[in-house]
């Protein structure tokens, strides 16, 4: 039977969703160091930090893109509340490219999740991928089945069971013992803060989900008897150094010191957002993961007024973020994103497990403002305004922006300057995303006036041909006090990337309002080297291949093993048809793909061995769909079409339809360029709408 979701759900979804991002932002930019470090350089960590430290606030990490992309299993499998550890593994495989997104890549034995993948890739299963037995009890031990967790609590409000249930799943595909119960303990307390707000009955709750005799559930009694005979946190976070610390266990990050910094924190904190995050970051060790785990949890559990309380003591903890994410992996699309957009995800996936109807805010709007407060990424770009969410009369949300004269608010919909796609070349976690809007498609919005009359028009920003930013302005629209207007038009053909969307303000002063911005319909573009420069072009796509190098070509693709896609578009894309110019060198098979959703699902066309061409599906496994003869030899160059409309996938060669296939398994998704074991060289790439219905009578090889 399906537990009902609590009344205040999507509001706790999103506070939970904010309060982990602040949580990571906060403990970032000093993570790893030992107590005395913080305390001597910084003191206690009472607000961000970044700027003291020269680094941006903003960041890839994996403690949000693991935890909003593994969740992910739910969607693509369709498991429900029996979803398997082999599904999220499969999963992990799909949207992680090797040694470069989302996972510290340090090596096998070294990084337990890098020892994880390599197992996945090898072609162990999870669990059997994260077992003690086959990677040993430190490795096995290590922090990364706690951080990656909080989403499968917040898709099982108020069901601590299934919480667990799915949590035990997701942590097991790269760990395994004391972990394992971290994770659980977790889980269960984040459910359950959905209608509980006494940590110590969250305790005992969650406490019942692991083993009574485990180190955790020890360390757990130990800080909690601490805390009730002492309450001077600092001393107690000296108890639980000398008696949990990092010397007593090996690895890089073990669990169990750092779940015991959150249990500690918790307790002391009492409740208090900005306070418990000052005694867990302050602490030290692995501060953006614990503070991320314990954000989640006091947002689920204090909701947004909790966190808003700041701002009696002057800490906006919103105001800075604004919202915005980055979540670098192999489905680009969703490479540049915002709290707001990731809560309504998750809210879906939890409402699917309660039997619900998926809600569709402001009619699908990816700008739909629907939560509390919640601004999807938009700041000031030019000149003066305040942006903030309110409620209209009819009450709905919307973004209200007060200019005092000619301004530009907007919000990234890609990587929102070279000097940002720069500066996290050569980190741990690169800055991989495809555009999320496109030439061709539809922009629809809905902008309204206040009391007084107001000019504004929706503004698109993009780069040039020399990665300069220019802007594309529609048409501008004479506000009436109180009128709304719907404005819509297409995408023209632009010289590079889109990477803003959002409102231009030219006056006079006053307040507009934006209700919601939408994009929809399948791109139409065409990209040659001939008509292309600068840098951010080819940052636009989503390199999941081993090696992507400047030749004669456009694109120069090389895999040295396995199967590589070089990736663009978005999820949002259903019919359309995609060519390529491409030249086979030594490569056993290469070609292109549609409706791809990561590395492992996805539509292909294939020059395949043997003088052959193959309709392939990749859905985690392969499966050729149809092939034909096809004469080709390396080092010539081939025109390949592939077209997907409604449930009927087409190949063709050289403007010839040679293969056609029924199949209902992927509805949308981008296109990308495919190499297994080789060398391929790709001149011209297209992509435009198809029909909506099949066309008959095609040519036939």
């Amino acid at each position: 039977m399906n537990m009902p979701l609590p009344s205040d759900y999507e509001q706790r979804v999103y506070a939970g969703v904010l309060g982990k991002v602040i949580g990571v932002y906060l403990g970032r930019p000093f993570e790893g160091w030992p107590y005395e470090w913080i305390r001597k350089r910084l003191g206690d960590i009472e607000y961000y930090v970044h700027d003291r430290l020269e680094v941006p606030l903003i960041v890839t990490d994996d403690d949000i893109t693991g935890t909003f992309t593994f969740l992910r299993a739910l969607e693509d499998h369709g498991s429900g509340a029996d979803l398997s550890s082999r599904e999220v593994g499969e999963t992990w495989l799909n949207y992680l490219i090797r040694e470069r997104t989302v996972l510290w890549w340090g090596g096998l034995g070294n990084s337990t999740e890098h020892t994880a993948y390599l197992r996945l890739k090898s072609g162990i299963e999870a669990p059997e991928s994260g077992s003690m037995e086959l990677n040993g009890k430190v490795v096995a031990e290590q922090i990364g089945a706690q951080i990656f967790i909080d989403g499968w609590a917040m898709v099982a409000p108020a069901d601590p069971d299934l919480a667990v249930r799915l949590a035990t799943a997701a942590a097991r595909v790269s760990h395994d013992g004391e972990a394992v119960y971290g994770a659980r303990v977790l889980a269960a307390m984040e459910s359950m803060a959905f209608v509980e707000r006494n940590t110590g009955k969250l305790l005992d709750a969650a406490l019942g989900y692991i083993p009574p005799d485990s180190v955790i559930a020890r360390m757990i009694g130990d800080l909690r008897r601490w805390h009730a005979a002492d309450s001077d946190w600092r001393a107690n976070r000296a108890r639980l150094a000398e008696s949990y610390g990092y010397d007593k266990y090996g690895g890089n990050c073990h669990m169990v010191p750092n779940h015991g910094l959150i249990i500690l924190a918790l307790l002391h904190g009492e409740s208090d957002f900005a306070e418990t995050l000052k005694i867990v970051n302050t602490c030290g060790w692995d501060t953006d993961c614990n503070s991320g785990n314990v954000g989640c949890l006091l947002g689920i559990k204090e909701g947004l007024a909790g966190i808003e309380r700041g701002l009696e003591k002057g800490l906006d903890w919103r105001g800075p973020v604004a919202d915005r994410i980055y979540l670098p992996t192999a489905d680009g699309g969703r490479g540049i994103s915002d709290c707001g957009h990731e809560a309504l995800q998750i809210v879906n996936m939890g409402r699917s497990l309660a039997g619900e109807e998926a809600l569709a805010p402001r009619d699908g709007a990816q700008f739909h403002f629907a939560f509390p407060g919640s601004v999807q990424g938009f700041q000031v770009a030019e000149g003066e305004a305040e942006v903030r969410n309110v409620v209209l009369p009819a009450g709905e949300r919307a973004l209200r922006i007060d200019a005092s004269g000619e301004a530009r608010v907007g919000s990234p919909v890609f990587i929102p300057s070279l000097e940002t796609a720069r500066w996290f070349e050569g980190r741990v976690y690169p800055l991989m995303a495809s555009p999320r809007i496109f030439p061709g498609q539809t922009v629809e919005a809905t902008l309204s006036a206040g009391t007084e009359g107001v000019r504004a028009n929706v503004y698109l920003g993009y780069y040039g041909d020399n990665d300069e930013t220019a802007t594309f302005d529609n048409e501008v629209l004479e506000l009436e006090p109180g009128e709304s207007r719907r404005v819509s038009f297409t995408v023209p053909a632009l010289p590079g990337p889109v990477f803003s969307a959002g409102v231009r303000v030219q006056g006079p002063a006053g307040a507009v309002f934006l209700e919601s911005l939408k994009w929809s319909g399948a791109p139409k573009f065409r990209l040659e080297r001939s008509t292309h420069r600068g840098t951010m072009w080819r940052r636009a796509w989503v390199n999941g291949v081993d090696l992507l190098t400047k030749g004669i070509e456009m694109f120069r693709l090389v895999q040295n093993t396995g199967m590589g896609l070089l990736m663009q578009g978005t999820r949002e894309w259903r019919d359309y048809s995609v060519t390529a110019e491409v030249t086979p060198h030594l490569v056993k098979r290469a070609g292109l793909a549609a409706r791809v959703q990561g590395l492992t699902r996805f539509y292909g066309l294939l020059l395949a061995p043997g003088n052959r061409v193959q309709l392939v599906r990749m859905l985690h496994t392969e499966e050729v769909l149809a092939e034909a003869d096809l004469e080709w030899r390396l080092g010539d160059r081939y025109e390949l079409t592939l077209e997907a409309c409604g449930n009927r996938v087409a190949g063709k060669v050289d403007g010839v339809t040679l293969l056609e296939a029924t199949d209902d398994a992927l509805d949308c998704g981008a296109v990308g360029l495919v190499v297994e074991e080789g060398r391929l060289g790709v001149d011209r790439v297209e992509v435009s709408p198809v029909a909506a219905e099949p066309v008959e009578n095609k040519e036939r090889g």
